[in-house]
């Protein structure tokens, strides 16, 4: 195959000193273009591609931590550069006079490194650039103007003109600290004594019975809280329901009523009762809020419906004629065509402001945590920076967490959401723990990059999820194999983010596609799998004690075939992990010994020169300085 004129001048400028704009990525000639090509680089074959060179003042390679504090970022080519040093300085101060910080390589994917660092100026406001050593030891300098060889006659710095006290995004640590279970509420247990019994006319499916789309099974509020103290005892610190408004489906995602618990889940004050229990029992409550589209039976639709044009509620959808007719479906739904789902449009006012009372409310009368929003990427941003005001104002420490199913940087910049369900991270796991589609190289590409385009408070909020109402869970995805979900709920609790469990999954429920994901819990011991169940439990424990799990930053270690290990590192504290997905024993070579204690079994550890796995194994070892004697009688015991 021939080479295109872009390859050509691609493979042009790595060889040859070119002058680029780091913020668009596009090159640009500071003299004529002929100059720039004529002057060959004199330095060593490891010339700085500067095409994969960026920094921009903005999120994720600039933003504040804190009022005096800035966070910096420098992408480079993978193993480009051996030092990047950043000189900044108070950009009013007629001297110029920098201080000086040596940025840390906090990243790394296959193809680029990243550099990144924590600059203080009292009365923030800063300017800076960058130089950068390459492998010859040769200077660069870096600007906002580009990259330049030689240290120009004037640099032009980047400037981050001021941190404002109410652009500082802080998050929030009980978030980061959170487990998360996901409660599906007609599925996970029915409580006999409740205020309000399913109606007789709606016939239940009998508990433990294969779900169909239409199946009630009965689960309800009251039930949910008789079993406080089995979440609690499993670790459980965050419960988030899928909806529990009036509606008339199983999944409650067709809103009739924003204002009013769905009389087959309970009342009012079950509800309330439900919350403050579980916030006795130190769990917080999150609820799911459909602000994307209602029910068809919603009153505002139901009055076009009635009215049509002359309905006062004509502009809170998207009508596409006259008259309505929820046969022909002339109107904007959720998905396609779900006449049952009609899609809202707040650019109205009215609508706008409903919903945003309706947030408001529950978290006045019912003192909920938060909500997780269906459709979030079809709402709009204008509405979201409005419901993040109502909901801070409440109740400061409320989170917002958005239903999407892709990267969403445009959404999690710190005005709007706090968090996610991280899909993205769910696919990767399910491609490479369940079907062994992806290689460790290409699994941890998508990883780094999950981190990398968001800043660092929200990729430890990310909710980390193996599976939902909305996906197969992860043990029929893998084949029945309970090994592969041991190895991926370690993954996921030992990495950063929020693990994220969905009910039953802790005792092997199994399920494809919906309706089948959705089956009910398992109550009965005998029926149960608790040798998975004391797996969670174990596995939640020791995330929950070891604060660089929740804190720490997350490094890849090794990579060999299907085994892997990482690091996560903590105000000087270290936990190692060791993984081999593969089917038979594998050896590999470890460059750096590690010794320490196995979270798991309490042994101790001793690792050197080479480690020997068994299949479809891991190993988790809090590093310490335990004296090699010891060790090697711990071993040989």
């Amino acid at each position: 195959m021939t080479s295109s004129r872009g390859s050509q001048l691609r493979e042009r400028f790595r060889q040859e000193t070119i002058r680029c704009c780091s913020l668009t990525m596009a090159p640009f000639f500071l003299r004529k273009p002929a100059e720039r090509f004529t002057i060959p680089y004199e330095g060593g074959k490891n010339m700085i591609n500067i095409h994969a060179l960026h920094h921009q003042t903005t999120i994720p390679y600039a933003y504040a931590k804190d009022t005096n504090t800035l966070y910096v970022r420098v992408r480079t080519a993978r193993h480009d550069v051996s030092e990047i040093r950043v000189f900044y300085r108070d950009r009013y101060l007629r001297k110029k006079i920098y201080k000086i910080r040596t940025l840390k390589n906090s990243y790394r994917d296959n193809l680029y490194d990243y550099y990144d660092g924590l600059l203080d100026l009292k009365r923030n406001r800063y300017e800076y650039y960058f130089v950068l050593r390459d492998n010859d030891g040769k200077i660069w300098y870096m600007d906002e103007r580009g990259a330049w060889r030689k240290k120009p006659r004037v640099l032009r710095p980047y400037v981050y003109p001021y941190i404002a006290a109410d652009d500082v995004y802080e998050g929030e640590n009980w978030l980061k600290e959170s487990i998360c279970y996901q409660i599906f509420p007609d599925r996970f247990h029915r409580a006999e004594d409740a205020d309000v019994i399913i109606d007789e006319k709606c016939e239940l499916t009998p508990w433990g019975q294969t779900p169909r789309h239409r199946s009630f099974f009965g689960g309800n509020i009251k039930g949910i809280t008789e079993k406080i103290p089995y979440l609690k005892e499993l670790g459980i610190n965050l419960l988030y329901f899928t909806p529990l408004f009036e509606s008339a489906s199983n999944h409650k995602y067709n809103t009739k009523d924003y204002y009013k618990i769905d009389p087959s889940f309970g009342s009012l004050e079950e509800t309330k009762e439900l919350v403050r229990l579980c916030h006795e029992a130190g769990i917080r409550v999150v609820f799911d809020a459909v602000f994307n589209h209602t029910g068809n039976d919603f009153f505002a639709f139901e009055d076009i419906y009635v009215h049509q044009e002359d309905s006062r509620f004509k502009d809170w959808y998207h009508i596409d004629s006259y008259p309505v007719s929820k046969e022909r479906i002339n109107y904007y739904t959720f998905s396609n065509s779900l006449a049952y789902m009609p899609k809202l449009n707040l650019k109205n006012r009215e609508a706008r402001m409903y919903l945003l009372e309706v947030a408001r409310y529950w978290i006045r009368e019912v003192d909920i945590d938060g909500y997780r929003l269906d459709v979030c990427d079809e709402l709009s941003h204008d509405f979201l920076r409005d419901l993040r005001r109502v909901v801070k104002d409440t109740k400061k420490d409320a989170v917002i967490i958005g239903e999407i199913m892709h990267e969403a940087e445009d959404f999690l910049e710190g005005k709007e959401l706090d968090s996610i369900m991280n899909y993205p991270f769910r696919h990767a796991m399910i491609d490479t723990f369940a079907r062994d589609e992806l290689s460790m190289d290409d699994f941890f590409q998508v990883l780094v990059h999950n981190q990398t385009i968001y800043r660092e408070e929200i990729t430890h909020q990310m909710l980390n999820l193996l599976g939902s109402h909305d996906t197969p869970r992860f043990i029929t995805a893998s084949g029945g194999s309970k090994e592969k979900l041991k190895l991926a709920t370690a993954f996921q609790f030992l990495y950063k983010g929020v693990p994220y469990v969905y009910y039953g999954d802790e005792v092997g429920i199994t399920g494809g596609d919906d309706p089948l994901c959705r089956k009910t819990m398992i109550w009965d011991e005998e029926k149960r799998d608790n040798d998975l169940l004391e797996f969670f439990k174990k596995t939640i424990r020791i995330r929950k004690e070891y604060p660089e799990l929740v804190y720490g930053d997350f490094k890849i270690e090794l990579i060999r075939g299907r085994v892997f290990s990482f690091s996560r590192n903590y105000e000087g504290r270290t936990i190692m992990a060791f993984f081999n997905l593969h089917k038979r024993m594998r050896e590999v070579s470890v460059k750096n010994s590690v010794r320490g204690r196995d979270l798991y079994t309490g042994d101790l550890i001793k690792i050197s020169g080479k480690l020997v796995m068994e299949p479809q194994s891991f190993m988790v070892i809090e590093v310490e300085n335990v004296p090699d004697k010891n060790i090697e009688e711990a071993i040989h015991a």
